[in-house]
């Protein structure tokens, strides 16, 4: 039988989502490399080795879809700004070498983007795993906040305390006949068609009637959200909510929870989740120091929600901007090291991960380290050959994408 294309493989997984930000997706693949890696960690996880002896490692509770744009800034329930991993949409059990090779591939991948040579790109990836390691063998799980930040996540922390809610809904939001409405820009969101409205509304009231305040809930429009790159195209909407009145108006994230892409190669049972949605929050609330606020679960029949404020502390770092200086990507990927390793301790011995002995264990071994690199390298390889072929493939479908 022949084997299916990288496009087939695409397509097949994309069936069933909104063309209109479908069609985003696939143009942002198409720019570069790493957008391409974003937004196929499917195919990641299709191509993942069976038999590796990578499959040997600890097994912890992986995001799934680890890279470099995947952290960054928020404000959590105790209304403090932190910086850490900020997506859990594919999380589960599995060997934390997952993890640590799509991270790796991601470093590799994405510093052709940025303009590293690629003997700074493999220190980069040695800078991670020396702190992923050392982390571990320590096993003392931290944070990353404004006072022990460093660098460029320093800097972003610090420019947070220039934003404010007023500036966020200023951003997001125009005035229409004396009522504050969602701003409808083709880059931030889309228009929500009457139906997604009337049923986004009924979910939100459900949610604000189990609230103490249930009139901070009151929605006053709604919107389809565009943000991320592998999500594209599923369920999502931008929520304007009463909040405290006008001018403290607040805005809601709300997004359609389909399951884990590393589901159907995971060889280790994972848990009874009453729906998908509870799978990711309690990830989250579990591998996070602090949550967000709002973090919560809605459902809808066989359908399930995650739910969550859009606050303006909210952003991601911007690599681009290390201005030439090898040393300042270095304190970046040092902190990201960290911060995966404080996320697999903080779960350790949770429903079948691994537990503190063996962590420390594993982060004072290094047989693991090069065969590790060995295979992000080669990987970053296929991921080139395989965005040239999808870019050929896909330039014959209506999703073909000009300058």
């Amino acid at each position: 039988m022949k084997q299916a294309s990288v496009w087939q493989r695409i397509e097949a997984f994309n069936q069933g989502r909104d063309p209109e930000r479908l069609y985003l997706k696939y143009r942002a693949m198409q720019q570069d490399t790493f957008a391409f890696l974003r937004g196929a960690a499917h195919v990641f996880y299709q191509d993942w080795p069976q038999e590796s002896e990578l499959n040997q490692a600890p097994l912890g509770w992986v995001s799934g879809d680890l890279h470099f744009e995947n952290f960054g800034s928020y404000k959590g329930d105790n209304r403090l700004s932190y910086f850490d991993i900020n997506d859990f949409d594919e999380a589960a059990l599995a060997p934390c070498t997952w993890d640590l090779a799509r991270f790796l591939c991601s470093l590799l991948v994405g510093s052709q983007t940025l303009g590293v040579e690629q003997a700074q790109a493999l220190k980069l990836c040695e800078v991670f795993i020396d702190a992923y390691s050392q982390e571990l063998a320590e096993c003392k799980p931290r944070w990353v906040e404004r006072s022990t930040a460093k660098g460029m996540i320093r800097d972003l922390l610090k420019n947070l305390k220039t934003r404010s809610r007023a500036h966020l809904l200023q951003e997001r939001t125009v005035k229409y006949h004396e009522q504050r409405v969602l701003k409808v820009d083709g880059i931030k969101a889309l228009a929500a068609d009457a139906e997604s409205k009337q049923r986004v509304t009924a979910l939100i009231d459900l949610y604000a009637a189990r609230q103490s305040n249930p009139e901070f809930f009151q929605v006053l429009d709604v919107a389809r959200r565009i943000a991320g790159t592998g999500s594209l195209g599923l369920e999502r909407y931008v929520i304007l909510v009463y909040g405290y009145g006008d001018g403290y108006h607040y805005l809601l994230d709300l997004k359609y929870q389909p399951g884990s892409s590393l589901a159907p190669y995971l060889r280790t049972p994972q848990p009874a989740w009453a729906n998908e949605a509870e799978r990711v929050a309690v990830l989250q609330h579990r591998s996070q120091a602090i949550a967000p606020a709002f973090l919560s679960t809605l459902v809808d029949g066989k359908q399930s929600y995650l739910l969550k404020e859009l606050m303006p502390q909210q952003d991601r770092l911007h690599l681009r901007h290390w201005n030439g200086k090898i040393s300042r990507l270095q304190k970046v990927v040092h902190s990201m090291g960290e911060l995966v390793a404080w996320q697999h301790i903080r779960t350790g011995g949770w429903q079948g991960s691994a537990i503190a002995d063996e962590w420390q264990q594993y982060g004072r071994q290094t047989a693991w380290r090069q065969p590790l690199l060995e295979y992000a390298l080669s990987y970053s390889r296929q991921v080139r050959l395989d965005w040239l072929s999808f870019k050929e493939d896909i330039s014959a479908t209506p999703y073909a994408y000009a300058d």
